[in-house]
């Protein structure tokens, strides 16, 4: 009994702290980043992934909501530190030159900006644009780096919808 008592104790502290510092289990919540994803599905998120390099564009990153930390949100980096962002016409501008966003549901509807990335922190959107509270909304803003949970990797569930990334 002693033996096994053990070996499920070492089992449970391993996945606990695989789950605390290399991968999570995230539910994605809502519309905001179709098409790309959907509700409900289910995504492995890489928490290691930037202990080793930074964000870049177009990573589908979880972070957790500012306005609200016990909530964390998922959506794909536009924008680095030091861009110049703005949305003119539909289309979204980095640094002056406009962005090819083939995964977006629609084009932004409303002008932002222009704004300048922060030093450690980032500018975020949902790809379902004109339903996404991302860095255009004043609760949300820019994202600093120590919200950043980690990069979606992988959608696991539902299995046919089965996908390792990059989610471009």
């Amino acid at each position: 009994m002693w033996e096994w008592a053990v070996a499920i104790a070492v089992a449970l502290l391993l996945a606990y702290l695989i789950r605390l510092f290399v991968f999570e289990i995230f539910v994605v919540d809502g519309e905001s980043m179709e098409p790309t994803l959907h509700n409900e599905e289910r995504l492995i998120v890489d928490k290691l992934v930037y202990d080793f390099h930074p964000p870049q564009y177009g990573d589908v990153v979880i972070f957790r909501y500012p306005g609200d930390p016990s909530q964390d949100f998922v959506k794909r980096v536009i924008g680095l530190p030091g861009d110049r962002i703005e949305i003119r016409d539909g289309v979204v501008y980095r640094n002056g030159q406009p962005l090819s966003e083939p995964y977006i549901a629609a084009p932004p509807r409303a002008p932002y900006g222009p704004v300048v990335v922060p030093p450690g922190h980032l500018f975020v959107m949902g790809d379902n644009r004109n339903h996404s509270k991302d860095s255009r909304d004043p609760t949300v803003g820019m994202v600093p780096d120590a919200n950043v949970i980690g990069r979606a990797d992988v959608i696991f569930w539902p299995f046919s919808q089965f996908r390792i990334q990059p989610f471009r």
